[in-house]
């Protein structure tokens, strides 16, 4: 399928979607849809340095916070639109990547791993004693109930849905160009056989620093509308455990190597999530994640999209 047929019919999709929230007079499914979104966002971000290239990253939660926290800085220097919040946050946040990046990809392995969260803990310390932002107390965001559209009034959570849903569409477009691309073949040579990669002239380098710089843009544009999102924004909610667990569960059970594996682990994890956080509690969540990750990892190591090609594989021969 070509580029432009495929993002036809997602931005087909993303509207179907949008329309259909409309109909339902319950604005829980706007907050509850826009954590999901959210979480492709992430999920796919992640899949770029994690899938793609093979590299683990624990530090998602870090660049989600650094987008939440950019929009918390401008928000009290210089109040912008948010749309121009996501692309700042994702400026800054691929700025970070980069460095990350450059500092780190010399590492391999669970040296990796373990450096990405390191970085988290340092950008939280930081955040923790920088008072301009809230330090530890934590930050108001105080933003209208409704947004005035051409004359009509919506409510805000349907405006930050349709944000989100425009980003979600973005990542995915970013992803699924990125595999069908010589980049994604790059990528694709450092997770299989990085030796033999740079023995074969490939800029492993070069490569790794722009998935790194990609995948930290992303995050950091996910993050940056979360502060209007609750109206209140602190360390403890921004660096959260989840993020930087469902970031890595998501594509794992979906599927890595793949932009539809991201997709689907997100949206199937994120719905659980939110019926159980309704039904039972939120405390619950990361347990369900460790169950569907333990389970997965057993019953289907390449996730939901391998074990559909496997089944297909059988029903060929």
């Amino acid at each position: 399928m070509r580029s432009r047929t495929f993002l036809l019919i997602l931005v087909a999709a993303a509207a179907a979607l949008f329309a259909l929230a409309q109909l339902v007079s319950n604005n829980y499914y706007f907050f509850a849809g826009y954590t999901v979104l959210q979480f492709i966002v992430l999920a796919t971000a992640w899949n770029i340095l994690g899938g793609y290239c093979g590299y683990v990253n624990f530090g998602s939660a870090a660049f989600f916070a650094v987008g939440a926290y950019t929009s918390v800085f401008l928000h009290k220097t210089y109040p912008l639109p948010i749309p121009l919040l996501i692309l700042a946050g994702g400026v800054i946040a691929g700025i970070i990547g980069f460095g990350m990046g450059y500092l780190t990809l010399r590492l391999r392995g669970s040296f990796f791993a373990i450096a990405t969260l390191a970085l988290a803990v340092v950008l939280q310390t930081l955040v923790v004693n920088w008072d301009y932002v809230g330090g530890s107390r934590g930050a108001y965001v105080i933003r209208p109930n409704t947004l005035d559209v051409l004359g009509y009034q919506i409510p805000y959570i349907e405006y930050l849905f349709l944000l989100m849903l425009i980003l979600a569409v973005v990542a995915i477009m970013t992803a699924r160009t990125i595999e069908r691309s010589r980049l994604g073949f790059g990528f694709a040579t450092i997770r299989d056989d990085e030796l033999a990669a740079e023995a074969c002239g490939v800029p492993t380098l070069r490569l790794k620093l722009i998935a790194t710089t990609l995948s930290g843009a992303l995050m950091g544009m996910a993050g940056a509308p979360f502060p209007y999102y609750l109206g209140f924004l602190q360390p403890q909610s921004a660096f959260a455990l989840d993020y930087a667990v469902n970031s890595i569960a998501m594509p794992m059970i979906g599927g890595t190597g793949s932009w539809l594996g991201p997709l689907i682990g997100a949206v199937l994890l994120g719905t659980i999530q939110q019926v159980a956080t309704v039904t039972i509690s939120s405390a619950v969540n990361v347990l369900i994640v460790g169950v569907l990750l333990v389970a997965f990892v057993i019953i289907a190591p390449n996730g939901i999209v391998g074990l559909v090609q496997n089944m297909r594989r059988r029903e060929r021969r």
